[in-house]
């Protein structure tokens, strides 16, 4: 008879060359005296479910065994939190179990109880609550109510979180990936589709996997902590990206968000680029690419060349720093409305580069949400400069319209063209130097949070405003 999977990963892990021998011998090791029992008991006839200590567990780290290292097979102990490999009479869960006296024992991949080294599967609905911390899942109905609840949860130290709002641990320079992550999870419609694991439970991607795992951990209401460490998608993300974003070194979140909306992009539609995708459809826009003739591409065309190019993203461009002080011997910070530097794209003003030559930009899609980010930093061969102007911009009411031509339907009428922000991302102090921040909409409360790694703040929206924004998502008005 076909063994399962799971009957075959303890076989492997099982004491060799056990079978013919006297387990009454009480001069044999316990190991080879050891018996596996196939049974499943409720909780009550276990003697060691008190023993449980949910203040120890923690599942936002890689679940490797600590003593193999390998991540096959690996059962948590309910009691000191660590992770082990198998479950049979020689293995590393066994020998902790005989070693220490912890023996509750549940198998990450499945969420199953075991007592070792009886071997007898606990089912107990008490273990629930593990289970939903280990592998957070929502109903339809927690779904439709995910943003109409305003009321905060507790966690087992007693502190205070919101779901969605939680801190994230900064392990040591990922602070620019915390501030992507809760400025990616108020896109509404990207954030349903990971809260569904059935969305995406065939695709064989670890990025799509640890993304979803991360974004539930983060809106799980009966989370044991007050925070959450993307530890394991930090991971995923330094052997996807070769090492182009570490947590040992401060990146740029934009470059970061490309990379990530690009690649899950590419996971979700199978490496088929031109496939439509939960993030293309909320995300992408279009844009019209005037390239005057005699320039760039159109260096021997007679004619402009026009082309329309797909965005994710929308790039604008501050205006010089200045180079001198005032009559105050203080620097001169300048301003600039944000409507000014949308002006970029209003097929008129033209821009000039050494190689792409000369060009005009004009929107003919707009997204559901529109990723705006400022070009604030400039490298160059020897540093990095920041630009720190101040760019002044609504929170409410983003009439692209009254700024820019905007495309129309088939009947001529305009399509709508409104914004409301959403979130901010700002930097704060010197370039390589400095602190990533990123300010929140909770539409519950209709308030707004400044978020900086596990610090949270309610603020002022006239706070927002003052910031050095880097980046901001705008959602369209219904």
């Amino acid at each position: 008879m076909k063994r399962s999977r799971e009957e075959e990963e303890e076989a492997a892990t099982a004491a060799p060359g056990v079978e013919g021998i006297d387990e009454d011998d009480d001069n044999l090791p316990v190991g080879i005296r050891y018996r596996s029992v196939s049974s499943v008991r409720p909780g009550v006839e276990c003697p060691y479910m008190d023993t449980i200590c949910r203040q120890f567990l923690d599942f936002d780290f890689e679940k490797c065994c600590s003593v193999s290292l390998s991540p096959v097979n690996v059962y948590a102990c309910l009691v000191c939190g660590k992770y082990f490999q198998g479950r049979g009479p020689a293995s590393h869960a066994v020998t902790h179990a005989l070693e220490f006296g912890h023996h509750i024992f549940m198998k990450v991949e499945t969420g199953k109880v075991y007592c070792l080294p009886d071997g007898y599967e606990v089912n107990d609905r008490s273990m629930d609550d593990v289970r939903h911390v280990l592998n957070p899942k929502f109903t339809d109905k927690e779904l439709q109510d995910i943003d109409k609840n305003k009321a905060w949860s507790r966690s087992l130290d007693g502190i205070d979180y919101m779901p969605g709002l939680i801190g994230l641990n900064n392990m040591k320079m990922n602070d620019y990936a915390n501030v992507l992550i809760q400025a990616l999870m108020r896109v509404l419609p990207i954030r349903d589709f990971f809260l569904r694991p059935e969305n995406y439970q065939n695709s064989k991607s670890v990025l799509l996997h640890r993304f979803g795992e991360l974004l539930r951990k983060v809106w799980n209401p009966r989370n044991f902590k007050g925070q959450v460490s993307p530890h394991e998608f930090m991971q995923t993300v330094m052997s996807s990206s070769k090492k182009q974003f570490t947590i040992m070194k401060q990146g740029d979140p934009v470059e970061f968000m490309s990379w990530v909306l690009n690649t899950l992009h590419f996971e979700l539609t199978g490496g088929k680029v031109k496939k439509r995708s939960v993030i293309t459809d909320n995300l992408q826009g279009e844009i019209q690419v005037t390239t005057e003739k005699g320039s760039g591409k159109a260096k021997e065309a007679t004619e402009d060349l026009i082309e329309r190019v797909p965005f994710l993203m929308l790039g604008l461009d501050l205006p010089p720093a200045p180079l001198y002080k005032d009559s105050m011997e203080k620097n001169i910070i300048p301003q600039v409305q944000l409507y000014q530097i949308l002006q970029k794209f209003d097929n008129v003003m033209v821009m000039d580069h050494i190689k792409l030559g000369r060009r005009r930009f004009k929107l003919t899609k707009l997204p559901r949400y529109l990723i705006l980010h400022t070009k604030r930093f400039t490298k160059n061969n020897f540093f990095v400069e920041k630009n720190p102007t101040i760019v002044n911009f609504p929170i409410k009411n983003l009439e692209l319209r009254d700024v820019i031509p905007c495309p129309t339907k088939k009947d001529g009428s305009p399509v709508p063209s409104k914004y409301n922000l959403v979130t901010n991302l700002c930097h704060d102090g010197k370039p390589g130097d400095g602190i990533y921040k990123v300010h929140i909409h909770r539409n519950s409360e209709d308030m707004w949070y400044e978020v900086q790694d596990l610090n949270l703040v309610d603020i002022l929206p006239q706070q927002v405003v003052l910031s050095e924004t880097y980046m901001q998502i705008y959602e369209l008005q219904s």
